[in-house]
Order: structure tokens, then sequence, then C-alpha cells
């Protein structure tokens, strides 16, 4: 049973309330059983900071799971130390994720910081794109 870590970062603790146009009207908490309950192959844990060192921190935890789900949030675009701590991950794949399609938003959104040290990045499905990340995470031996 392959174990995966899911961290949120800022403001996601308020999926289902905020910007309900962009992020949807589910709180992360409802889409997380049934994300567990399609993938039931899988130990799936989830860890949810609006503290960027808890992000951090989090993330160098991270030994004891066979791969990382990242939606940092807004840190994509600006945190130099959660790029370092992901950067430092080489035993297994991070794959970052974000419920709204940021190439369609402000252009601050435009970039990210962590794509270019994590195993690839999912953006633009609404909340399906988590689900993407664990099929991507199921095809790696």
């Amino acid at each position: 049973m392959k174990r995966v870590l899911i961290i949120n970062g800022a403001n996601l603790n308020l999926l289902g309330t905020r910007e309900v146009k962009i992020y949807g009207d589910r709180t992360f908490e409802d889409y997380l059983l049934d994300l567990r309950e399609k993938y039931p192959h899988f130990d799936i844990h989830y860890f949810q900071s609006n503290l960027e060192g808890e992000v951090v921190n989090a993330l160098q935890t991270g030994a004891n799971y066979d791969a990382i789900v990242l939606n940092a949030g807004g840190y994509a675009h600006t945190s130099v130390v959660i790029r370092d701590a992901v950067a430092a991950i080489s035993h297994f794949p991070v794959i970052e994720v974000h419920i709204s399609n940021i190439m369609q938003r402000e252009t601050f959104r435009h970039s990210s910081l962590l794509s270019a040290v994590c195993a690839g990045t999912i953006f633009g499905f609404g909340l399906l794109s988590y689900e993407l990340a664990m099929k991507a995470i199921e095809s790696w031996d």
C-alpha cells in the first residue's frame, strides 16, 4: 500500500466558502472522504497549514511516505523556503497541484517557484487535480 501525504497551504482551509466561483463549494475534508474511497489501496494522510514553516516541516517529515501531493496555495508563487524543502526531497515524488487554472488568473500566479523541483504540476481541474495526482502516483512503481 502506497502512503501518500497531501499538504495544503495557506487559505485552503477555507475551501467551500472562499471564492466559490474559483474554488468550488466543497470543503477539502469532504472531498478527502471521496478521494480515500476511490483510492482504498492508498494510505492517504492530510495536512493543512496557513504557516509557511509548518508546510516546510510537513515536507521534511515526508520520509514516511511514498509520495507527496502539494498545493502550497499562494506560497507556490512566493516561497523560496518551500521550494528548497521540495528540492531536498530525492527519494520520492512531489506533485504540485492547484485547483484553479493559474494561467487564467492574475499575472503573478502564472509562475510557480515549485514547478521546477516537482515531479509534475497539475492545475485547472478543480478538486479533480488531486485525483489526477493520485493517478500519476498509481502509475509509478
